[in-house]
């Protein structure tokens, strides 16, 4: 049964009720003072917190879409990771393939050209050679004959660290969101391209080119775009993409939106941070390029080198969240430059956490689409 399964869930809540109950029954017999009974007593009141504490934790690795696998938990997953492609071409089909398709969940139609639909793809960079697997949301229009010589604006949607694709589909809702809002006329019909920035499993690359390791910035600056490009009718011209992603994704996203402003014309970052940490989770990544450091300090960026010509949206929460104090900061510091346009959304409270994002998802894709260009 997979980490992520209602019968794992379910599993764990029986046996934390049986043991609970058990504990109850058997408390009586096991109030001697023998070293047996006080063995019992230690035992069932473990076993009944390490129950009551995995079901809580399978429910909220359900809820938030931490780890996908038993192997992601335990650090043990190799299926995904950094792949050298020998070939010249990235492989006879190309450098995306799609795997599967499915219906836009809450859609009102199983045909593509009323509900749109749904793509698993693998994606192969051809100058980084990284491997790993995406989402694609093609709206309906996409699929229409009206349409059909028509070019779609992009969105890159990043989930945090570790976080799963699938979670932008099923739990953060981007698919169903940006359909509705297309449907009241709110949006633009646009693709959303759907991934985690951990392109390097379980390594948290935070989207830099790591000396000798992982180029997680060129992938997505790069070879992301011209696969997607190659594949699906997306915008070529300047101002036709778009990235955002939440915390982790979020810091991303607003970093390759500074970096490489004629590549993405809009970033959105959900409760991001502004600067790369060092951690476990990430090991080294500067190897000593003080450069490749400073550069992954967005302040320092805007400090140091001339301001880019891109849209950003940063959000927080008053109460609830630890980057409201820096949030507040990098709005004033990009608002002194001349190039650099920043827009937010500052809540009143909410927590780094999926709902807090799903009341930020709806205004963000507004905000993004009308700075995408319309082909």
């Amino acid at each position: 049964m997979g980490l992520t399964s209602n019968k794992v869930l379910w599993l764990a809540i029986v046996i934390a009720a049986v043991l609970f109950i058990g504990t109850v029954w058997l408390w009586p017999r096991l109030a001697r003072q023998h070293w047996r009974s006080v063995s019992g007593r230690v035992g069932l009141l473990l076993a009944t917190q390490v129950a009551l504490f995995a079901s809580v934790g399978l429910a909220a690795n359900q809820a938030f879409g931490f780890y996908a696998s038993w192997a992601d938990l335990f650090g043990t997953e190799t299926g995904q990771g950094v792949v050298v492609d020998h070939s010249a071409h990235g492989g006879d089909g190309g450098p995306l393939q799609v795997v599967s398709t499915s219906e836009v969940p809450g859609a009102h139609s199983s045909r593509p050209e009323r509900g749109g639909q749904i793509q698993k793809v693998d994606i192969v960079g051809r100058t980084t050679h990284i491997a790993t697997p995406a989402y694609v949301y093609l709206p309906p229009e996409y699929f229409q004959p009206q349409y059909r010589t028509r070019t779609f604006p992009t969105t890159v949607v990043l989930t945090g660290y570790p976080g799963t694709a699938r979670s932008l589909v099923d739990k953060l809702n981007y698919p169903s969101t940006a359909q509705r809002l297309a449907r009241d006329g709110r949006v633009q019909p646009m693709i959303l391209v759907m991934l985690r920035p951990t392109v390097a499993p379980p390594r948290d690359t935070e989207c830099v080119d790591i000396p000798g390791g992982p180029r997680t910035e060129t992938f997505f600056a790069k070879d992301l775009p011209d696969a997607v490009l190659g594949h699906y009718r997306a915008g070529k011209r300047p101002g036709g993409w778009g990235i955002v992603g939440d915390s982790t994704g979020g810091y991303c996203a607003l970093k390759l939106a500074m970096h490489h402003p004629r590549v993405y014309a809009a970033g959105a970052g959900l409760s991001p941070y502004y600067n790369a940490p060092i951690d476990p989770t990430t090991g080294d990544l500067f190897h000593g390029d003080a450069k490749l450091r400073n550069r992954a300090d967005l302040f320092w960026l805007l400090r140091h080198e001339p301001a880019p010509d891109t849209s950003l949206l940063v959000t927080s929460s008053k109460v609830g969240e630890h980057n409201y104090k820096s949030t507040m900061d990098f709005i004033q510091r990009v608002r002194a430059t001349d190039r650099t346009r920043i827009s937010s959304i500052i809540l009143d409270s909410g927590g780094h956490n999926f709902n807090t994002w799903r009341r930020e998802i709806p205004p963000t894709l507004q905000w993004i689409s009308g700075r995408l260009a319309d082909h």
